[in-house]
């Protein structure tokens, strides 16, 4: 069996954003030598997401609006969480909604993706550095 861990570090500066991956993962599973196994992506942070979606500018925008009305960030008075000195509760419940970690297939040395997916790390607390996982395994 062949195997690669590499981690991915993000520093977005705004204090949400969307950044593609693909292309990213895309070269480390070739990097990897994998033929036939599968591809983990997991953000490693509590306020940030990987996901799985179409790469069209609106709906990324939509993600932003949809996420900012579930949970808005203000009043930040309105979560407990944010009692602790805190300003990002609303962080982890976008978070919760889009997903820590994705697996793709890779089938004849790729990853095995349907039409129009493509892998996006979310950052919803920015302004800081953080990390994502890719693991890789298979023959």
């Amino acid at each position: 069996m062949k195997s690669l861990t590499e981690y991915l570090w993000f520093e977005v500066p705004n204090r949400r954003g969307f950044v593609n991956i693909t292309g990213t993962v895309e070269k480390l599973v070739r990097e990897s030598g994998v033929q036939e196994g599968l591809c983990l992506v997991s953000a490693m942070h509590i306020t940030a997401a990987v996901f799985v979606n179409d790469a069209e500018e609106g709906l990324l925008q939509d993600f932003e609006a949809w996420l900012e009305n579930l949970a808005p960030h203000a009043p930040t008075s309105q979560y407990r969480h944010n009692r602790t000195g805190e300003d990002n509760a609303d962080a982890h419940l976008k978070r919760q909604i889009m997903g820590r970690e994705v697996v793709v297939a890779v089938t004849q040395g790729r990853l095995d993706f349907g039409p129009w997916e493509q892998i996006f790390y979310g950052e919803f607390d920015g302004r800081r550095r953080k990390r994502v996982l890719v693991k890789i395994i298979g023959e």
